[in-house]
């Protein structure tokens, strides 16, 4: 998936379907002089419906549909015939989509399961016709109801990227070429800063057919909770994976302190994101030899207080297989919990 097929955000105008008249027809037969009342009732006009579909992974095909609309209920006709129900409309969305009313930013509805479906703008509901009218004292009502008006808003999507394992680190750490090493992404590479600039996904294959998969978030600075970098814009499509793989480089000035800017904000945006399970790997290990690696050790050990770490190098293919097997071992385990 490229970057520029990867769309997260989307604000969409939507109006549902107005409901039908009511009719107010009268009876009119061969030999039935007063026939009475027999119009019949509008129909439902159409629902604007959010739906979710298991496969889209990302908000791309709504892109440019700035309006969604609902066609209207039909009016009731003679011989108490109800009119037509409205047409519904039906945005399809990937698992993992929040619905927001756009204008008071609250949280209509979070997508998870395929085909689930919320009504985020009602049909109006059609009119009764006159037939519903008739009394004893009244038996020829020439009334009925109008249908319901239509339901317009603007809504927000927001797209939380479902994912068993999040890449979290800081610019340049390695994250894309880890990526594109463990799984068959094709994401950016190149040796500057902020080279991913939207989430990349990869689908890790595993023993016996087995596979997970991995989302790299771009980059996180310190000070990001002031809008420094890229901001928190990404961060909420770290709240849907199960495991966290923090990537922090060997020549990093201080890797321990690396690991706590990076635990800091993610605890300042969310901290119920600190429960989740978490594995560090030490990138670009192929820099150290092995003194420098027992010396990095000894303070590791220490410095991440009880956090599982290993030393990894994409370009040189060491310890990725120790590192899959980490990640399906925690993703598994995440996965017993919830059932």
């Amino acid at each position: 998936m490229t970057e520029g097929n990867f769309v997260d955000y989307i604000k969409i105008f939507i109006k549902s379907g107005k409901g039908g008249k009511g009719s107010t027809h009268l009876r009119r037969e061969k030999a039935v002089a007063k026939g009475g009342p027999d119009g019949g009732d509008g129909g439902r006009g159409g629902h604007v419906i959010v739906r979710g579909n298991k496969n889209y992974w990302t908000l791309f095909h709504l892109k440019f549909k700035q309006h969604v609309r609902a066609s209207h209920g039909g009016d009731g006709g003679k011989q108490t015939s109800t009119g037509h129900d409205g047409e519904d409309a039906i945005i399809e969305v990937p698992l993992g989509t929040i619905i927001r009313d756009t204008e008071t930013n609250e949280i209509l509805k979070e997508i998870t399961e395929d085909q689930q479906e919320y009504i985020a703008a009602k049909g109006g509901q059609g009119g009764k016709g006159n037939a519903h009218f008739k009394t004893s004292t009244n038996q020829t009502p020439r009334y009925a109801q109008p249908g319901i008006d239509s339901e317009e808003k603007q809504i927000t999507l927001e797209l939380k990227v479902l994912a068993d394992v999040g890449l979290v680190g800081f610019p340049n750490a390695g994250k894309s070429t880890l990526l594109s090493v463990i799984t068959a992404a094709k994401p950016k590479i190149a040796d500057y800063e902020f080279t991913t600039l939207k989430p990349n996904l990869g689908i890790v294959k595993y023993r016996d057919f087995k596979s997970f998969v991995v989302a790299d978030i771009p980059g996180i600075i310190e000070g990001a909770a002031e809008g420094k970098g890229l901001g928190y814009r990404f961060l909420r499509h770290i709240e849907r994976n199960s495991t966290l793989l923090f990537l922090i480089p060997a020549d990093a000035d201080d890797v321990v302190k690396s690991y706590k800017i990076l635990l800091d904000e993610l605890k300042r945006y969310n901290p119920e994101l600190l429960d989740k399970s978490r594995l560090i790997a030490i990138s670009k290990s192929d820099m150290l030899d092995d003194e420098l690696k027992t010396e990095l050790n000894k303070e590791l050990q220490t410095g991440f207080e009880n956090t599982p770490y290993l030393f990894i190098s994409s370009v040189a293919q060491e310890g990725l297989q120790e590192l899959k097997d980490k990640l399906w071992e925690s993703v598994t385990a995440d996965k017993a919990k919830v059932n």
